[in-house]
């Protein structure tokens, strides 16, 4: 296993709340981008009232990543604060994530199963049978 980082969502505010955190703990962003930049399908286009929204940023703190994004579209009902983080693992390898995701997953709720994503990560959400929120990645160029 590469590394765990903390993983922090936002009701439209991630933006303002990462350059909080950029001043308080110094750094660059490794990767900030916005939901503008989904490839849109036929099964999906973001809303225009989320597209300046983050999609995803990421803060070096000593030997961890602070990451984040704004929640947007089906999942901004769920949001509650308190409850709105996830404990991100970055595997070292595809078959390593497989098999967190299967273990981690088991007894909970899969939200998003594995699978490639547009930005290149091998990726999926789940939330435990203890109600945790987890985000497993792998790719192969790193962590964003």
């Amino acid at each position: 296993m590469k590394t765990i980082n903390t993983y922090l969502n936002f009701d439209g505010n991630c933006e303002a709340a990462f350059l909080f955190y950029q001043l308080v703990f110094g750094g660059e962003f490794n990767f900030i981008g916005r939901f503008s930049e989904i490839p849109t399908s036929e099964e999906y286009k973001v809303p225009d009232a989320d597209k300046n929204k983050i999609m995803h940023v990421s803060l070096p703190v000593g030997d961890t990543i602070l990451m984040g994004s704004d929640v947007g579209g089906e999942w901004s009902p769920s949001f509650k604060q308190g409850n709105n983080y996830s404990i991100s693992i970055t595997a070292s390898s595809k078959a390593e994530a497989l098999e967190l995701f299967e273990k981690l997953s088991s007894g909970g709720q899969v939200t998003m199963p594995m699978a490639d994503t547009f930005w290149g990560d091998f990726f999926g959400t789940l939330i435990d049978k203890f109600g945790i929120n987890w985000m497993i990645s792998f790719n192969e160029k790193g962590a964003m």
